[in-house]
């Protein structure tokens, strides 16, 4: 399998266009080791051809022209195009406006969980996306699914698994809900398969916490994706960022005693690389603490443009 993380920051991307944090001014003014990136998404292939998006971020447009591989094909019809899916880990923002970039009568797949199907088709600007030209196929949780686009096989096999988290924010009901409308599978992780290969990852962008389920999915992978949003859970807070933590959002942080470089150190898990990672976060700066911190523990920062091969 070929992997290509084409966004690898959360959502706002790095720079975020209205926020002059430390990060994003040093990012804006070009300084050396603020590498901008753009909003959370992964491509990936099992045959080098055919491609399959995992979430689709509102920079999806500037994503594909940076990608030779995912641009119309100079051998092929007039108009075509290699991604023949894509599939949504969840109804945020970041993970779902990019379809409005896809938009042009070209034939692929849309794949999600009832949840997230349901909430596109609540919002008629979808409708944008021609029934016949773009199914909408629901990804059942815990059932490997062969993922198609219309007419093609992408010999790629895909399991969904709720992990801990949250609805998006602007489909939470309100704080009178502890909750806030959550429900299993508004968060969910997926584990990526190439049956020609066996070769298989974890693509997990947004998740709370570590419990013993998810720790058991995860040990011995070969190579996991994971939330990498903030540091500290309340480094919005100390910036002046937002009134909000990491926990009340749904992402656990990287660093602490229920951090992901402490849930994760018992796992064995061979490569560990993390994405959906906020503009606030000191790992940005490849030359901080944080930074050093966070590789000695053998963690890798994910960027746009990273490439792996399985």
């Amino acid at each position: 399998m070929r992997i290509r993380i084409l966004g690898a920051a959360a959502g706002g991307g790095f720079p975020q266009w209205n926020c002059n944090c430390l990060n994003c001014a040093k990012a804006r003014a070009g300084t050396p080791g603020f590498r901008p990136r753009t909003q959370c998404s992964l491509a990936v292939s099992g045959n080098g051809r055919d491609w399959v998006l995992l979430n689709t971020a509102p920079d999806l447009r500037q994503q594909i022209n940076e990608t030779p591989e995912l641009g119309a094909q100079a051998d092929g019809p007039l108009r075509n195009s290699p991604i023949k899916a894509a599939v949504l880990t969840g109804g945020d923002v970041d993970f779902i406006a990019g379809l409005l970039n896809l938009r042009e009568l070209q034939p692929f797949a849309v794949y999600g969980s009832s949840r997230v199907l349901a909430t596109l088709a609540d919002n008629s600007v979808f409708n944008v996306l021609n029934a016949d030209y773009v199914p909408r196929m629901e990804l059942a949780l815990d059932t490997p699914t062969p993922i198609e686009g219309p007419g093609v096989d992408t010999g790629l096999v895909i399991e969904a698994f709720a992990v801990p988290g949250k609805i998006a924010l602007y489909l939470e009901s309100g704080a009178a809900n502890n909750n806030y409308g959550s429900r299993e599978g508004d968060a969910i992780g997926l584990k990526v398969s190439s049956p020609a290969s066996g070769k298989h990852f974890f693509y997990v962008p947004g998740c709370a916490e570590v419990d013993e389920e998810l720790a058991g999915r995860l040990k011995g992978a070969p190579l996991v994706f994971f939330d990498g949003t903030l540091y500290t859970d309340d480094e919005m807070l100390k910036q002046g960022l937002m009134q909000k933590t990491g926990q009340r959002m749904g992402h656990m942080s990287i660093s602490g005693e229920q951090g992901s470089i402490a849930a994760f150190a018992p796992l064995d898990v061979s490569r560990r690389i993390y994405v959906h990672i906020n503009n606030s976060n000191p790992v940005l700066n490849d030359n901080s603490a944080e930074r050093r911190a966070t590789e000695a523990s053998g963690w890798e920062v994910g960027y746009d443009g990273m490439e792996i091969d399985l």
